[in-house]
């Protein structure tokens, strides 16, 4: 590990994941949090968050059946599309816990759902999902401190949520030692990242691997203050028009699934976009990939592995640009590490 990179707080955030899911697999009450959960009878599970958060819920409803990612973005801002007198199980992830959505989403239930369990997830033990009360039942899940990322962009904090919910509402396993097992490959796969700086960089998947894509093209954005363009997309919807976003010096990874059939396209799109931008760099990182990634547990439960590419990746090349690895946006007041400037105007 370099020794420049590793004063960045960021970057020890990302190596420090392997002991993090380590240590919380063995902590986590995952008897008694599915017996909580079950006791709800809810009509269905909501994931909601914003953001990195928002893309936990579409990872895992791209994986879970029964499940369904509500981003905080939109429920807040159309209440009333979504709480029709159903009666789901809101799951809300939140690093700070203190976002204006986070406190948007906990109002509209108060005034539109307030008989609605809620499941909070959050780093913060000080944030308003910690510490609000509900006048329905209430189950608060504080990860270890650590993963209270000091720096802008979410990464053990947004690896530990997932696998988290993932072991909360995935078919039930040995949580323990499922945790151990992905701790061990990331720890073998964190040497094997990092690659130079594009003009503009690609990330594609599919299913849940689709929605890991689109976090790690926001990563790389956030960590390079947006002179790194990126675009994300599925495998087969990319050649629906976004194709055109390639240029000779771009970066594009393809996340690929060991399932049938759909390893199948995520291979064509590698040999084709090799074939048709000999001068681009085309990365397959999955089972029997230029960086290989075993998926034993499916796909939802890859996708951090997947994903700590980028965080890598966005480290190194915000060091290359000389930013502020841990904030990259110093100086210019448009984006913060807890969402500032929205002003919440009710249920309506």
């Amino acid at each position: 590990m370099s020794t420049t990179l590793d004063t960045w707080a960021t970057w020890r955030e990302i190596h420090q994941q392997p002991a993090v899911w380590r240590a919380w697999g063995n902590a986590l009450d995952v008897t008694g949090l599915r017996s909580w959960i079950a006791a709800q009878n809810a009509d269905e599970v909501w994931f909601c968050g914003a953001g990195t958060s928002a893309y936990i819920g579409d990872i895992i409803a791209a994986a879970v059946p029964g499940t369904r990612s509500v981003p905080s973005t939109d429920l807040v801002a159309n209440p009333r599309a979504f709480l029709t007198g159903n009666r789901p199980l809101v799951v809300s992830f939140g690093r700070s816990g203190n976002s204006a959505e986070s406190l948007g989403t906990l109002d509209v239930l108060d005034a539109l759902a307030p008989e609605a369990p809620r499941l909070h997830i959050t780093c913060n033990p000080d944030g308003a999902l910690a510490t609000r009360t509900s006048p329905s039942p209430l189950k608060v899940i504080n990860l270890p401190e650590v993963t209270h990322d000091a720096g802008f962009a979410m990464t053990s904090s947004f690896s530990t949520m997932l696998l988290t919910a993932l072991a909360l509402f995935d078919e039930p396993c040995d949580v323990p030692a499922r945790f151990n097992a992905l701790a061990d490959q990331l720890e073998g796969l964190l040497p094997q990242f990092g690659t130079p700086r594009p003009d503009r960089a690609v990330y594609v998947g599919s299913g849940p691997l689709a929605f890991a894509a689109r976090e790690a093209a926001l990563k790389v954005m956030e960590l390079t203050a947006g002179q790194t363009p990126a675009l994300w997309d599925s495998s087969l919807g990319f050649r629906h028009g976004p194709k055109s976003f390639v240029r000779d010096v771009t970066a594009i990874t393809v996340f690929s699934s060991p399932q049938a059939p759909t390893n199948a396209y995520d291979t064509d799109l590698v040999a084709e976009l090799r074939a048709q931008f000999p001068d681009a760099r085309v990365t397959n990182i999955g089972p029997a990939g230029d960086i290989a990634i075993d998926m034993p547990f499916g796909t939802a439960w890859a996708a951090p592995l997947s994903i700590a590419s980028s965080q890598i990746d966005g480290v190194k090349w915000a060091a290359d640009l000389g930013l502020n690895v841990d904030d990259p946006f110093t100086g210019q007041g448009t984006l913060s590490r807890v969402v500032s400037g929205v002003k919440l105007h009710g249920v309506g």
